[in-house]
């Protein structure tokens, strides 16, 4: 799914470079940034002025207690709150420096390069490949479908169990399976963020455990930015950790083992060992 060439698109310009391993080697840099962030519905307050720097190629987790604007800040990267029409934000959130919200910024194409994987498993009324291959369709590939829909189901460790049944429902795969397959769905067009709201909330622990394995290995390729309200896994599976609070304020923002272990603010620490949330 990674590309050797320099890729150009109306939002960004990425270079790759190798490091002498034939592995790709990239800078660690900031993907996705936020500057005095705020959401409103209506005149509800959603996030209050939250201020953020994502690296790529790391697992971020967003975690707090509900309604603390976690999905909200989910859902702003790759402006899925603009189908909400009394959802108002304010401030600047970019990516690869390019405020998201600009006129000239097509989300259509914002949400090839940033795809979402949802809480509970949405394939569609379609076949397995169908399902895969939905996105390339859209926006008009013309490459080898079948090729990539092979390569993404890899890519979300489904390949071995679904390529004898590929012109099966999607709809007949076990829960487990069904979000894998919308994971496999979201990494067909090559996006280079993959946002996931609570993506095994609603699977039992085998096939949890399987979608924190996959994501082990996709952060290999992308920048993963999970909300989740197990912290368990947030201090399993991330590099990173955001931590929001009630009113929507993004409370502390640190490598995961320092928020874990030696967190800066005592809200954090009561959070985290259960004092409140």
């Amino acid at each position: 799914m990674a590309t050797q060439e320099p890729e150009t698109n109306s939002l960004v310009t990425t270079e790759v470079s190798s490091d002498g391993t034939g592995r790709e080697s990239r800078p660690d840099e900031t993907v996705v940034s936020t500057r005095d962030l705020d959401v409103y519905y209506g005149s509800d307050q959603a996030l209050d002025r939250v201020d953020i720097e994502i690296p790529e190629h790391k697992v971020t987790a967003i975690i707090g207690p509900s309604g603390c604007g976690k999905s909200t800040f989910l859902r702003c990267i790759n402006r899925m709150n603009d189908q909400i029409d009394v959802c108002r934000i304010d401030g600047d959130l970019s990516f690869h420096g390019k405020n998201v919200y600009d006129d000239d910024v097509d989300p259509v194409a914002l949400r090839r390069k940033i795809g979402m994987v949802f809480q509970k498993p949405n394939p569609f009324p379609k076949s397995i490949r169908d399902n895969v291959a939905y996105g390339l369709n859209i926006q008009g590939f013309d490459g080898d479908i079948d090729a990539r829909v092979e390569e993404a189901l890899k890519g979300a460790a489904l390949w071995d169990e679904v390529k004898d049944q590929l012109d099966s429902s999607g709809l007949d795969l076990s829960g487990g399976q069904q979000q894998r397959l919308c994971i496999a769905r979201a990494i067909a067009p090559d996006p280079e963020v993959i946002l996931m709201d609570e993506p095994t909330s609603a699977l039992d622990p085998v096939a949890a455990s399987k979608i924190e394995d996959l994501i082990d290995e996709l952060v290999e390729e992308y920048t993963v930015i999970i909300v989740t309200h197990n912290m368990q896994q947030a201090a399993r599976i991330s590099d990173k950790t955001a931590v929001f609070l009630t009113g929507g304020q993004l409370v502390e923002f640190d490598d995961t083992a320092e928020i874990f272990e030696n967190p800066d603010d005592q809200r954090v620490e009561d959070y985290i060992t259960g004092k409140f949330g």
